[in-house]
């Protein structure tokens, strides 16, 4: 009579496909939850003899579970708008660490938020690990590390070295007209300063500028603004400048008030795209735009995540600055991970060990900030995989009921 051992090692396989299907449909809405199989095999088969022809006559022993795939398609970007919250598409995981035990572990699960000390933590409070930026330069041959996002973060002032303004003289103006252009720089301390150009006509196609800055922004300054540059423009027939050559320099700023270092800046003629950016045309004389490449101290407003995973912070003074670059690990195989729970994996000898790199690079996937990975468990897949597992569950159960009556049966004939 054939053992009962069979259609119970069915109704065993088919108990732990079941579950794997529950536990599918369980984490539906699980951020960066990856999709499950359960793969079977037959047991060992029992030699019974041969045919006439030679061929073996076995018989099996029933079903076992072979193994359980994790299917590591990328799952639907869902955009949140929280600036912490990444989504990587591709290959790679984020690494995190457990300040606790010191424990590394994997995950695709990039609903990440910032703890009380600034940094980058999983909704678990695993750090976010990364490289470090000093400076706004990150390294990516250093030690990983947290990425800090701390808001009292400040950027530090950068002195105005070279500036430009974009202005046209009245080609109509009569000798003696002025025209005044302010533009704001800024010293060694953050501190701003106001120069003012003043523009006069003295001939035709001719002009002279002073750049002038008030008194009492420098030491043993006397009346009320300080002659801090001098010179001539001269404009072709076409009201192009001809004269002086880009750029200016020797534009001096000594003796501070606010005790910041002596400034010397340079005046860029040259408009975008090589045109110039002083013109005389007949038309009222006016600035359109100033710049300056200097800036004062920033504190840090906000951030936001690069394509490559590097941590960009915005600060109060319109710079950028990166805080970091967020690492990803990728495996040779990802199949031999250890799920540890809450969206973790760990490095196993079957997965071998971690290669760290960052996004974009190493065939490593890409990371769209303010976003979030949706678990790829497919709805209508997992009710069909259920309606399966439920056929073979009840085909099992009915061999297991029949082989019961048949050997009752013999009992009763025995008896």
């Amino acid at each position: 009579m054939s053992s009962f051992s069979l259609p119970l090692s069915g109704l065993a396989a088919s108990s732990d496909q079941l579950n794997v299907i529950a536990n599918n449909l369980a984490n539906l809405n699980t951020d960066g939850y990856k999709d499950e199989t359960v793969n079977f095999a037959d047991l060992f088969n029992q030699m019974q003899g041969v045919s006439g022809n030679g061929d073996p006559i076995e018989y099996g022993s029933g079903v076992q579970v072979a193994g359980e795939t994790s299917n590591f398609t990328n799952g639907t970007v869902t955009t949140t708008g929280v600036s912490a919250n990444m989504a990587l598409q591709g290959n790679g995981f984020f690494i995190v660490n457990d300040t606790s035990d010191n424990q590394t572990s994997y995950t695709r699960d990039g609903d990440f938020s910032v703890n009380s000390a600034g940094q980058l933590v999983t909704s678990e409070g695993q750090l976010v690990m990364g490289y470090p930026a000093v400076n706004g330069q990150i390294s990516t041959s250093a030690v990983l590390g947290p990425i800090n996002v701390d808001q009292s973060t400040n950027i530090p002032a950068v002195a105005t070295t070279s500036f430009e303004m974009n202005t046209n003289l009245d080609a109509s103006a009569g000798t003696g007209t002025t025209f005044s252009s302010p533009i704001t720089v800024y010293d060694s301390l953050g501190s701003s300063q106001v120069l003012t150009v003043t523009y006069t006509n003295t001939a035709a196609n001719t002009w002279t500028y002073n750049i002038t800055i008030p008194s009492s922004d420098i030491t043993g300054g006397t009346g009320s603004t300080t002659t801090v540059a001098t010179g001539t423009m001269q404009f072709d027939s076409s009201g192009n400048l001809t004269s002086p050559a880009s750029p200016i320099t020797g534009i001096d700023i000594n003796n501070l008030a606010d005790g910041a270092a002596n400034m010397s800046l340079s005046w860029d003629l040259t408009g975008p795209g090589g045109g110039g950016s002083i013109t005389q045309q007949d038309a009222a004389s006016a600035t359109t735009t100033t710049s300056q490449n200097g800036y004062g101290v920033g504190t840090l407003t906000g951030f936001s995540v690069l394509s490559d995973g590097t941590v960009e912070g915005q600060f109060s003074n319109d710079q950028t600055l990166a805080l970091g670059q967020v690492a990803v690990a990728s495996f040779a195989n990802v199949q031999g991970l250890q799920q540890t729970g809450d969206n973790d994996y760990q490095a196993t000898f079957a997965s071998g060990a971690a290669a760290i790199g960052v996004a974009g690079a190493g065939g490593n996937g890409t990371i769209t900030g303010g976003a979030v990975e949706d678990s790829n468990v497919s709805l209508s897949t997992e009710f069909a995989n259920m309606i399966v597992a439920q056929q073979n569950y009840d085909a099992n159960a009915k061999v297991l009921t029949t082989m019961d009556q048949v050997s009752q049966a013999t009992i009763q004939l025995i008896s």
